[in-house]
């Protein structure tokens, strides 16, 4: 849940729900004169809807993606004090509300939705508290998730944003005043962590840095935020395209003042105070907030150490596998070597920009030929393949997916990096594409958010664990619709399965075992067929953004394990379609909310 609320909507809800609630009642006779009291189930989705009107209130953005064009004209009042103690008092709110509900007396889809916001809400208030605040929002952005890489994307006229009327063109306009307000306090938040001691790495910086200065060599005329000028669609007359486009040029050159502002600033002022150490344990305070972050990337409560030796585990494990399949395709050598030889062999280096899109849109009609044998339910939402923005690419993960909106108009995007050709090699396509594509993130986010029934919480919401656990188990479905027979598939797969491992190993090596990050790129060469470009991309994304790198392992053996568990106790009544239905259908759980309701799921086949 962000913590972008609105205070004042807060007491609306006290008042709303503290006002007498009826049902619908049959014509009035003498028998009949008063209403029934609300059930806890109308009790429990008021609160849910309510709380996410208040929510909205205060982040128009999660509109946007939502497909909703309501206070279009704004970005939401990031970093203010006001959004974020509104937020605290929000979630207090939100589960004193909760408490007057009788779980006792809800159904079990309504018990699982009681424990899921339970869960997210109770976890949104530890990480409002004051010590947490002072250990994160001063440090408001690094090259991975930085509003300065998302914002020319968002309004470049491709991506969330719509510019279909005139209205879409102005609320533009309208938002860049936000994201220009946001850099300026943005550089306040900075300033406070200077004075706590509370401060970002110097490497952070430096990419940051570099970035700005990319975004900043690009003239104004081809910026991304003069892209929607390019392409009016019909009914805009000329005369407002006059007026607009040259209002987008104004604008954009106040977007490249704030820019400049933030570079100068990060470069001259901030960068000689950054730390020159990269794990979180080394920061002031680090360490309790990369433990709370372990927790809410994974929603289990386990240690760095426990996690750090599961990853050695893995790893030795994939590896095992990786030396099958050298021998299988006879390549004489050490491991190492072999992984040497697939990094070089110009046979897996794509040659062209466009050939790697080509190849990439093989991939998905080979896997929407098959997708229909594992599952009984397809996403609304078309999918579309495109390559990142190569102004953007060179900073960007090898692949992501942006979602559609939930009446299935705007569809997902499954971008993928062309960033230094030669490094992406094809034997990891099938695999990203089943991540990051269909079955992936696709599946599980579009789902979600097309099932009405689940409250909007669950529909736009999840964990880590969970969302990336999924795209990674999606990743294992290849070997079933047959893509692994091919033994270059099969070394991408293990290679994409070995990243997840050393994964663990990685960031808790260098936010709760000191590791370097030369050490830390050191054990990726070393144990996988990555690349060095690729090696140093993950590596630098794992020193901005603790934990989240652990979900996806974590996710996926939980998954797993409820799978095998499903198969083993079913037997000849186990239908993998109905257990992938089953996993999907209630949005992004919490692993342990997870295991219990497909506990229940098994014993209900059991008994049929």
């Amino acid at each position: 849940m962000t913590l972008r609320l609105a205070l004042a909507a807060s007491s609306a809800l006290l008042l709303t729900l503290g006002a007498p609630a009826f049902a619908q009642t049959a014509p009035e006779t003498a028998a009949t004169t008063a209403a029934s009291p609300q059930s806890e189930h109308d009790k429990l989705f008021a609160l849910f809807e309510d709380a996410d009107a208040r929510e909205l209130a205060l982040n128009p953005l999660s509109r946007l993606f939502r497909g909703d064009d309501e206070n279009a004209g704004r970005l939401g009042d990031i970093l203010t004090d006001s959004s974020f103690l509104a937020a605290r008092t929000d979630i207090k709110l939100n589960l004193a509300l909760l408490a007057q509900i009788d779980r006792s007396k809800l159904g079990e889809t309504d018990q699982l939705a009681f424990d899921v916001f339970q869960y997210t809400q109770s976890r949104a208030l530890a990480g409002a508290s004051d010590e947490m605040r002072a250990l994160t929002e001063v440090r408001p952005l690094n090259h991975f998730f930085g509003f300065h890489t998302f914002y020319p994307t968002f309004a470049n006229g491709t991506g969330v944003a719509q510019f279909k009327t005139l209205a879409n063109y102005e609320d533009n306009l309208s938002r860049h005043n936000d994201y220009i307000a946001f850099i300026d306090r943005a550089i306040g938040k900075f300033r406070e962590g200077m004075k706590s001691g509370v401060v970002e790495t110097k490497l952070t910086v430096g990419i940051m840095v570099t970035q700005l200065d990319t975004q900043l060599a690009t003239p104004i005329a081809d910026s991304p935020f003069m892209a929607p000028t390019k392409t009016f669609p019909e009914g805009i007359s000329e005369s407002d395209k006059a007026r607009l486009t040259k209002a987008y040029e104004a604008k954009t050159a106040d977007i490249y003042a704030a820019n400049t502002a933030l570079r100068d600033f990060l470069r001259d002022e901030y960068l000689p105070a950054a730390r020159d150490s990269i794990g979180l344990s080394q920061m002031k305070g680090g360490d309790k907030l990369y433990a709370r972050l372990v927790e809410d990337s994974t929603t289990l409560p386990l240690a760095p150490e426990t996690i750090h030796q599961l990853g050695l585990s893995e790893v030795g494990r994939i590896k095992g596998e990786l030396e099958k399949l050298q021998r299988e395709v006879k390549f004489k050598g050490t491991l190492t070597q072999f992984f040497d030889y697939v990094r070089k062999d110009p046979k897996f280096q794509p040659k062209t920009r466009e050939g790697l899109t080509q190849n990439f849109y093989a991939i998905g009609k080979a896997v929407d030929g098959k997708i229909g044998a594992l599952f009984s339910k397809l996403p609304k939402s078309k999918l579309e393949i495109r390559p990142y923005d190569p102004s953007t690419e060179e900073f960007e993960a090898g692949g992501s997916y942006q979602s559609g909106s939930p009446d299935g108009d705007r569809p997902g995007i499954f971008y993928f990096n062309a960033y230094d050709l030669p490094s992406r090699l094809t034997p990891g396509n099938v695999t990203l594409y089943l991540h990051e594509g269909a079955p992936g993130h696709h599946f599980q986010i579009s789902l979600a958010q097309e099932n009405e029934a689940l409250p909007a919480f669950m529909r736009y919401g999840g964990t880590t664990a969970y969302v990336e656990g999924w795209a990674l188990y999606a990743e294992t479905l290849g070997y079933e619709m047959g893509f692994y027979k091919d033994p270059w598939n099969r070394y991408g797969t293990l290679q994409d399965e070995m990243l997840r491992a050393m994964r663990l190993v990685v960031d808790t090596g260098i936010h709760a075992k000191g590791w370097s990050r030369d050490q830390a790129i050191d054990y990726m060469l070393e144990n996988s067929g990555m690349t060095r470009t690729e090696v140093i991309a993950e590596v630098d994304r794992y020193i901005a953004i603790p934990s989240q790198a652990l979900a996806y392992k974590i996710g996926a053996l939980k998954i797993q394990e409820l799978r095998k568990r499903a198969a083993d106790k079913l037997g000849a009544k186990f239908d993998i379609k109905a257990f992938h239905e089953e996993v999907l259908n209630t949005g992004g759980l919490p692993l342990a909310v997870l295991e219990a309701k497909i506990d229940r799921w098994i014993a209900a086949q059991s008994a049929k």
